[in-house]
Order: structure tokens, then C-alpha cells, then sequence
């Protein structure tokens, strides 16, 4: 039987920033991070004998013992899809969107025909930003069959990633204040 080979450096890292963004249940306490576990010694990498190395200049040499440093693991962007000058436009609250589509009152069937059809006159008409009115997020309980309150907006995000519009989705972020905050998003849709 293999023993388990344990989290890389980079794979600890990403774990240590996922542990970090969730709430424990009510009751218990966070957790504390795993120790770094020690990176197995790599061999140095030998280079040909036809290369001339100059010190100071070209490749590093590796440190003693032979072992390089990982490279660190890079960040991903805070919300990719958007350049800054969106960001301070959602943030600010001037986006104005091209159509709003309200989903309340619809059932889960209905909200998605409304949805896909939303999309497809947005996309014809050159829309670039759909504000979608669907309610506030509500803690997802496992034994939900999605009847209850919040059950369009626990949907949303998964219809939209499985439609045919996925491709023409550029960034969905939550609205301003003044166009329903928690309650809605807005789908930023890419050029025509």
C-alpha cells in the first residue's frame, strides 16, 4: 500500500486560502493550518557541458544543498473577466443596465425559460449589461429540494454555466445598493 504523499507547497497554500473563506458552523472553531509539510529534495538540474554559466548573469545557482525554491504560487485575480474601469463602475453604482429581468414570483421552470429568453434578446439587441432580479442567497440546506424561498437565485449561477450563453458571459458580478444589492446580479456580457 502507498503512503500518502502529502500537500506540495503551492497545494498548502491554495488550501490554507480556501480554509480561510469558510465560516465554520455554529458552535465549532476554525481549525488551525496544517503545518508546512518539508518539500522533498529534488535533485539540482545539471546543465550541458557545451553552456557556459556566468556568475551573476543567466540562470541562479541553486542554494546550498542543492535544492531550488519552488516558485510562489500566484495569486488568482479577485475577479477575473473585468478590467478595473468595470470594477469601479459596479462599485460605484453607474452601470446602468441595458435590460433588467425581475424573477420573482416565477417558479423554477419558468424562471429559467425567462432567463434563457432574456439572454437571447440581450445578445441580439447588443446588450452589454443584464440585471437579473432573482432574490437573496439563502444558506443551502442538503435535504432542499429546491422549493423553498431563495431556491432561483441557489440555481442561477448553474443555469447560467450550463446554457448555451455561457461563452457570451463574460463576468457576473452582485449588484449596487440602488439596483438590488444581495438580490441581484448583473451579467456582463461580452462585445457582439
Amino acid at each position: 500500500m502507498r503512503t500518502p504523499r502529502g500537500l506540495s507547497v503551492g497545494e498548502q497554500a491554495a488550501w490554507a486560502h480556501l480554509a480561510a473563506s469558510v465560516k465554520p458552523l455554529p458552535g465549532k472553531a476554525r481549525p488551525a493550518p496544517p503545518a508546512m509539510a518539508e518539500t522533498r529534495a529534488k535533485p539540482a538540474p545539471v546543465s550541458s557541458p557545451s553552456v557556459k554559466e556566468v556568475p551573476g548573469v543567466g540562470a541562479r545557482r541553486p542554494k546550498a544543498g542543492g535544492v531550488r525554491p519552488s516558485p510562489p504560487v500566484p495569486a488568482p485575480p479577485p475577479h477575473p473577466g473585468l478590467d478595473s474601469h468595470w470594477d469601479r463602475r459596479v462599485k460605484s453604482g453607474r452601470l446602468e443596465p441595458d435590460l433588467t429581468l425581475d424573477l420573482h414570483g416565477h417558479t423554477l421552470d419558468t424562471a429559467y425559460d425567462r432567463v434563457m429568453s432574456a439572454l437571447d434578446q440581450a445578445r441580439s439587441m447588443g446588450a452589454r449589461v443584464v440585471l437579473v432580479v432573482a432574490g437573496r442567497e439563502r444558506p443551502v440546506d442538503p435535504a432542499d429540494r429546491m422549493a423553498k424561498r431563495g431556491a432561483i437565485r441557489a440555481k442561477l449561477l448553474d443555469w447560467l454555466a450550463a446554457s448555451r450563453h455561457a461563452g457570451a458571459i463574460t463576468a457576473v458580478r452582485r449588484a449596487h445598493v440602488r439596483h438590488g444589492g444581495e438580490g441581484a446580479l448583473y451579467l456582463i456580457l461580452k462585445r457582439g
